[in-house]
């Protein structure tokens, strides 16, 4: 694992990077918010640590640029503000996970796994996303359910990819927005749910299988690997 550690403390960036050091994992370290985005937009890091409060651009500015860019980076939030509205804001910015300071580093380390599984579903060589009876064939941009092939516009091959680098996890119309739609001025946040709805049908009816995506109910949708 190559974990990016974008953090202007650089007592506890250091402290990070050495506890990475220890389970055998490299860390590149930035201390603020212009050179850590350089840094997640040109370099191959299986993870983000992104600190809030930056020089430059802080935490959610830089989670944002990355979800437009399209770039599959799962990013964990550091911070000192605890409260709801501010975790919602973060995760709505484009950040998978939230960890409030202080923590523990054996807490931290375990999340850094757990977005690095979360994330790492594509075949060894890469070209291939799977979640449940799912294929996504990155390279050749086929998908399949089972052996029977679906046909997908570009939106809903840009939607079921987010769901299936998320295989699982329940998403927030917000987080699914941002990262589908945040690049058309006109795009408003219904249209999450009016192409799940064009997705669903795709899915279920090609294979003659129930329905994969499911309604979380206050939050958003889950695509489910069973």
């Amino acid at each position: 694992m190559r974990v990016l550690i974008v953090e202007d403390d650089q007592q506890l960036a250091t402290l990070i990077a050495r506890a990475l050091k220890r389970e055998g994992i490299t860390a590149d370290l930035a201390h603020d918010g212009q050179t850590g985005l350089e840094m997640a937009l040109g370099g191959a890091y299986d993870v983000a640590v992104v600190d809030w409060m930056l020089p430059g651009r802080d935490g959610p500015a830089i989670c944002l640029a990355v979800r437009r860019a399209r770039r599959p980076l799962p990013i964990l939030m550091l911070t000192a503000r605890g409260q709801i509205e501010d975790r919602v804001q973060g995760l709505d910015s484009g950040a998978d996970d939230y960890l409030v300071k202080p923590f523990a580093i054996e807490e931290l380390l375990a999340r850094l796994r757990a977005l690095s599984r979360r994330y790492d579903i594509a075949s060894p060589d890469g070209a291939e996303l799977r979640c449940g009876d799912l294929r996504m064939n990155l390279i050749e941009r086929r998908v399949y359910r089972g052996d029977v092939p679906i046909d997908l516009t570009l939106t809903e091959w840009e939607l079921l990819e987010y769901l299936m680098r998320n295989c699982d996890r329940p998403l927030s119309r917000e987080q699914i927005f941002n990262r589908v739609w945040a690049m058309d001025s006109d795009a408003q946040l219904k249209m999450v749910d009016i192409y799940i709805s064009y997705l669903r049908r795709k899915l279920k009816t090609a294979a003659g299988l129930p329905d994969p995506i499911e309604t979380v109910r206050g939050v958003g949708y889950r695509l489910i690997s069973c």
